[in-house]
């Protein structure tokens, strides 16, 4: 072999090596965080409490865009048509599990389309009710549910976690009740504080102010233990309370496009378990009545597995109330 020829055979190794030491160097530049709902809402504000500690890890700003429209589906259909290179995210929650049921023409499969990297963190609802209402079990609800002439049962949309809960409720109770949904739990709760409906479903998070100043009554809330919000852990577990069906929870995972290389993947799930267990991080989420989620759904492979189960539980859950959203 002439020495023209080594050299360039060593230049070409070289530069090989440093070609993959290139690709290797995850992350080099900014990485961007879909959220596909309006800025200022709890999922909002739980990617910028996940962000700040997942930029520490990773060693680059983790950009939030938030790009809402059609229930949450115009973000997620952006990301999956990102590059899978790990430098677009998606933030999304229970919907990832009820869109395939609730639109006939969604455009994407959460199950084929997306990389799963790890779920964060899950909230249970409450069911609250006008202030008027007095319902100490479950057996002195429904007595007063059959006493009215209309109860309404408000709802943040169709397909929201809300709606899924009065679903549940319903069906559990064996009361039909005249659902009135709203665009978003903002205007649903305005108009249960203003007595115009009558009871709703929503996170936490959401009703836990109305609930302290005494605007609104907490019937239970929808997780198997008691919230572990500092003077909220009276309230009982609907089961608890005597309605043992309605068990729903909004969980939150983040997502890579489809064929995110398994190293990247491995990387950005590593930044998360280390954001999700900082004291910051869990303090924000109790204070919202959120759990941080420490099992098996952290890795990708769990969140994969869950996905599926969940689309499984809500499918024919939707299809027997016959909602779509489109």
């Amino acid at each position: 072999m002439s020495k023209k020829l080594f050299s360039l055979l060593v230049w070409a190794l070289l530069a090989c090596g440093a070609g993959a030491q290139a690709q290797g160097a995850y992350p080099s530049k900014p990485v961007t965080m879909i959220v596909p709902y309006p800025a200022g809402g709890p999922m909002d504000k739980l990617a910028r409490e996940l962000a700040l500690p997942m930029e520490k890890q990773l060693g680059q700003p983790i950009v939030i865009q938030n790009l809402s429209g059609a229930g949450g589906n115009l973000g997620s259909a952006i990301a999956v048509r990102a590059a899978p290179d790990g430098y677009t995210l998606l933030l999304n929650h229970i919907s990832m599990a009820t869109a395939p049921a609730l639109y006939r023409r969604l455009g994407f499969n959460p199950e084929t389309d997306f990389e799963p990297l790890g779920i964060m963190a899950e909230s249970p609802l409450m069911l609250v009710t006008r202030p008027q209402i007095a319902a100490g079990s479950a057996v002195e609800l429904v007595r007063w549910i059959a006493k009215q002439p209309q109860v309404k049962l408000a709802n943040g949309g169709i397909g929201s976690a809300s709606h899924l809960c009065g679903l549940l409720l319903q069906s559990s109770l064996g009361i039909g009740m005249t659902t009135v949904p709203y665009r978003g739990t903002a205007p649903a709760l305005a108009d249960l504080l203003g007595g115009h409906v009558d009871l709703m479903c929503d996170l936490t998070a959401n009703v836990l102010p109305q609930v302290f100043n005494g605007k609104t009554r907490p019937i239970g809330v929808t997780s198997r233990k008691p919230l572990s919000v500092p003077g909220a852990s009276s309230i009982p577990t609907l089961e608890k309370f005597g309605i043992p069906s309605v068990q729903v929870g909004v969980w939150y995972g983040l997502y890579a496009p489809k064929n995110t290389p398994a190293a990247v993947q491995a990387r950005i799930n590593s930044a998360l378990l280390a954001a999700i267990q900082t004291d910051a991080f869990k303090k924000a989420q109790l204070a919202s009545g959120i759990d941080v989620v420490r099992d098996a759904r952290n890795t990708p492979a769990g969140h994969r597995e869950y996905l599926h189960s969940e689309i499984a539980r809500w499918t024919p859950v939707i299809k027997a109330a016959g909602a779509y959203a489109d």
